[in-house]
């Protein structure tokens, strides 16, 4: 892990653990990721462009779901972390996929993908947090599909940001039949848009991302296909970024920042364009 360098003690907000999930799909072009860019009146990360994801629900710690795939066990391994929290953090994977973009990673009894537009009802409940995802998926007789999620990254928000989050990063490919949608109150724009032109797009002063989402459209714009993007060997290592006391957003330390900074020049989070 990364730690931050020496200098006056800083007092550091709590950890929230959270998710997020990098959707992939191929173009004609290369791989394409779903992003968004996310109002300016959150209270993290506001205007910035960003990937589906939030916080954990402890109620599906340990709760029964139905699951294919991978256990928590295996999740746990992958993620330096518990079984209880990584069955948490791949139910808020699925979940966070769903509210934010109307994709769902569940099957019904037979093998098939849920409708998610039959479910706007319980994506709007989970949305409110009246039910956890658990209970939605008990009730709707559906499977999570963990061997549909591959484990990414795994970065910790720095010591001197007001609100600290504990993120690992998921990997997913589009399902067949489904459509991502701009259908939340937490983003402004929603679309799919190649990972490397993303990234040009970022260093043209036309949207912001942040070191986390950065380096992920960084490696995913590595890879010509989708399926060569899932199976590459990945070790997941937590970052937690440097920081220099005073400095702001470019006293951060982490591996890529030197690239990160030489593209982002004198750049500041601009009005946001994506």
């Amino acid at each position: 892990m990364t730690s931050t360098d020496h200098g006056p003690e800083v007092v550091s907000a709590p950890i929230r653990d959270a998710a997020t999930v990098v959707l992939v799909r191929d173009s004609a072009d290369g791989i394409e990721v779903f992003l968004q860019r996310r109002v300016k009146q959150m209270a993290f990360a506001g205007g910035m462009t960003v990937f589906p994801g939030g916080g954990v629900d402890k109620r599906d710690a340990g709760a029964h779901v139905a699951w294919t795939g991978p256990q928590a066990a295996w999740w746990a391994e992958q993620f330096n972390t518990d079984d209880e929290l990584a069955q948490a953090l791949v139910c808020a994977a699925v979940r966070e996929t769903f509210e934010e973009c109307g994709v769902l990673l569940a099957t019904t009894a037979d093998g098939s993908f849920a409708d998610p537009g039959a479910l706007a009802d319980d994506r709007q409940q989970l949305v409110e947090k009246s039910l956890s995802f658990a209970e939605f998926l008990t009730a709707r007789g559906l499977t999570l599909r963990a061997d549909l999620l591959s484990p990414l990254a795994h970065w910790i928000t720095p010591v001197n940001e007001k609100r600290r989050y504990d993120t690992r990063f998921f990997l997913a490919a589009m399902p067949e039949g489904q459509q991502a949608d701009a259908e939340t109150t937490e983003a402004e724009v929603a679309r799919w848009v190649n990972a490397r032109v993303a990234i040009d797009v970022w260093a043209d002063g036309k949207h912001f991302l942040m070191p986390p989402t950065w380096a992920q459209l960084h490696y995913v714009s590595g890879f010509p296909s989708v399926d060569e993007l899932l199976a590459a060997e990945r070790s997941v290592e937590c970052i937690l970024p440097n920081t220099t006391p005073g400095a702001g957003l470019a006293g951060l330390g982490f591996p890529g920042s030197d690239e990160y900074f030489r593209t982002l020049g004198d750049q500041t989070p601009p009005e946001i364009t994506l």
